[in-house]
């Protein structure tokens, strides 16, 4: 597996004959800089955790473009339907769907999920969620990428569950967990996790400008951290 992270919480997985985008915030994301069409190119899927601008960013035109399906909650997948996304594969939390080459697991995330209408009403588009994909191939690495949450205790049964290789850990704090919540979880409740990935930092002013506290926080941890160079891939 090849996996390249575009800043925030974007990340593209590339095993077999599927590219994977998940949380695709390409265009608009101060953290990027590169090229969106050329960061998604191939996309088979996209998957996302959760209602949010910054996670949505590019998904209508990556599905439009590619044809690529989109894997999400069914509010979220009904949203983004009505502006045109075709190919959908709607479920929600505790599920598991069958993508071919791999499954996508819905697990529960604590945060928010919503977008503001023409209005500027705030529209609810389902619950948050963490996201488990795992190839059929074994000898691919199961990757939970954990979308915008605080740390909680059920994550221990998120591993006891699909034991991911791979976690995608928020850590930019505000918005999500901190470095001490980020490594905490990590430490404490996903012993089956070798490398762990920080992400949903360094984007705006407002979240930590960099993983170093995670780094610091994981410090004799069973995991790995991997920080990884924004758009160069890199196997976990």
């Amino acid at each position: 597996m090849k996996i390249t992270w575009f800043g925030h919480s974007a990340f593209r997985l590339e095993f077999g004959s599927s590219v994977v985008m998940i949380d695709p915030f390409l265009t608009g994301n101060p953290a990027f800089g590169g090229n969106a069409e050329a960061a998604s190119a191939g996309a088979t899927h996209v998957v996302l955790t959760h209602g949010h601008g910054d996670h949505i960013g590019d998904t209508v035109a990556i599905c439009k473009r590619t044809g690529a399906k989109l894997v999400t909650n069914y509010d979220l997948a009904m949203y983004l339907a009505r502006q045109g996304v075709e190919k959908l594969d709607p479920m929600n939390t505790g599920g598991t769907t069958d993508q071919g080459e791999f499954s996508v697991s819905l697990t529960i995330a604590f945060h928010s999920s919503s977008e503001l209408d023409g209005n500027g009403v705030s529209q609810c588009l389902g619950l948050p969620n963490g996201i488990v994909v795992t190839p059929k191939d074994r000898a691919e690495p199961v990757v939970y990428h954990m979308g915008d949450t605080d740390i909680f205790s059920d994550m221990a049964l998120i591993d006891e569950l699909y034991r991911p290789a791979v976690a995608m850990v928020p850590c930019g704090d505000r918005f999500t967990m901190g470095p001490r919540s980020a490594a905490l979880a990590v430490k404490r409740f996903l012993p089956s996790v070798r490398v762990a990935i920080p992400c949903h930092y360094a984007t705006f002013g407002l979240l930590l400008p960099d993983a170093s506290g995670f780094v610091k926080e994981m410090d004799g941890a069973n995991a790995r951290v991997l920080v990884p160079e924004k758009g160069v891939p890199f196997t976990p």
